[in-house]
C-alpha cells in the first residue's frame, strides 16, 4: 500500500475532474508556479491500491520544469467512479481509459506517461496497443509480469478476501496492521481508510487478479519505438530489483536506481525521483526535436 507522507496540496496543484468519452476521471493537476508551461504534459498512474495522492510529493517539482502534470485515479480508485462489470478492470480496459486521458491532457502534443506498479501494466497496454502518441513511457516499481514475492501474497489476499469479506475485513485485518506498523499519523490514517473503503470492490479484485496473472509483453512493448525509462528503489519488495533491471536490459532502455526507496519511490525519495523523471523527459523531447530537424 502506497502511502503518503503528507496530503496538503503544494503551490500549483489543483483537484480536477479529466473529461474524456469513457467519462471523468479525478485528477491532481500541477501547473508551474512560476514561468510558462512550454514542455510536453506528463500524465502519472497510481498502482493497485493507491490513488492520484501517492504523487503529491513530486507534482509541484514536475510542473516547474515547465509542464502540465496530472496525476490520476483509475476507474474504480478512490475518487474515480466505476462499474460493477469485471471487465471494466482488465489491463486492457484500463489502458484505453490511459489513452484517452492522455489525449484529453496533450490537446495534440505527446504526452510523458509514468506507471507505478500496477500502473505500469496499465500504462504498456496504451503505449503496445498504439491509439496515442506518447513523448515517453517510465515504468516506476513495475515488472514484466506477475508480481513477486510478499506482495503477491497480498494480491491473492485480496483477490480472495474482497468477494467474500468485503472492504472492511481487508482495512481492518490488512491495511490497517499494515499502516499501523508504519506509524502512520492519524490523518493519513484516516485517509487510507477512506480511500480503500471509497474503492469499486469488483474493481479491485479484478486488479489484483491482472497483477497476479499478468503477461509478459516486455519484447511487444520493445517493438515500440518510444524513450523507455526503468525506475525503482533499491530495496523494492514488489518486482525484485534484479527483474527490473533485466526488464531495463531487454528493453534498452534507460535504468534508475533510487537509493534508499523501497517500492513508492514518488513517497521515498521523491526530490531524487523527480529529478530522474525532469531529466529523462527533457532528453526525450531533445532527441524527437533532433531527430526532426535531421530528417528535414
Amino acid at each position: 500500500m502506497s502511502t503518503p507522507r503528507f496530503l496538503d496540496l503544494p503551490p500549483g496543484v489543483t483537484p480536477q475532474k479529466l473529461e474524456t468519452p469513457h467519462g471523468a476521471f479525478a485528477a491532481l493537476e500541477a501547473l508551474p508556479v512560476s514561468g510558462v508551461v512550454e514542455r510536453w504534459p506528463a500524465l502519472l498512474v497510481p498502482g493497485l491500491t493507491g490513488s492520484k495522492e501517492d504523487f503529491i510529493a513530486v507534482l509541484m517539482t514536475l510542473a516547474q520544469s515547465g509542464r502540465r502534470v496530472v496525476a490520476v485515479d483509475l476507474r474504480g480508485q478512490y475518487e474515480t467512479p466505476g462499474p460493477d462489470d469485471p471487465a471494466a478492470y482488465t489491463c486492457a480496459a484500463l489502458g484505453a481509459d490511459v489513452d484517452l486521458m492522455a489525449q484529453a491532457i496533450g490537446g495534440g502534443d505527446p504526452v510523458h506517461l509514468v506507471g507505478h506498479s500496477f500502473g505500469g501494466l496499465v500504462g504498456r497496454e496504451a503505449v503496445i496497443d498504439g491509439r496515442t502518441r506518447f513523448a515517453s513511457f517510465t515504468l516506476m516499481s513495475s515488472g514484466p509480469a506477475a508480481i513477486e514475492g510478499r506482495r503477491a501474497r497480498n494480491g491473492r489476499e485480496i483477490m480472495d478476501e474482497i468477494p467474500a469479506l468485503g472492504l472492511e475485513h481487508l482495512w481492518h485485518h490488512r491495511m490497517e496492521p499494515e499502516a499501523l506498523a508504519a506509524d502512520v499519523s492519524d490523518e493519513i490514517m484516516a485517509f487510507l481508510r477512506k480511500r480503500l473503503l471509497a474503492n469499486s470492490p469488483t474493481g479491485l479484485a479484478r486488479m489484483a487478479e491482472q497483477v497476479l496473472h499478468a503477461h509478459d509483453r516486455t519484447d511487444e512493448l520493445r517493438q515500440i519505438e518510444i524513450p523507455t525509462l526503468v525506475l525503482y528503489g533499491e530495496h523494492d519488495d514488489g518486482w525484485s530489483p534484479e527483474t527490473q533491471s533485466e526488464t531495463a536490459a531487454r528493453l534498452g532502455a534507460d535504468c534508475v536506481v533510487v537509493p534508499g526507496a523501497v517500492h513508492s519511490p514518488a513517497v521515498e525519495a521523491p526530490e531524487t525521483t523527480a529529478a530522474a523523471l525532469v531529466r529523462f523527459w527533457n532528453a526525450a523531447e531533445k532527441h524527437y526535436l533532433d531527430t526532426r530537424s535531421n530528417a528535414m
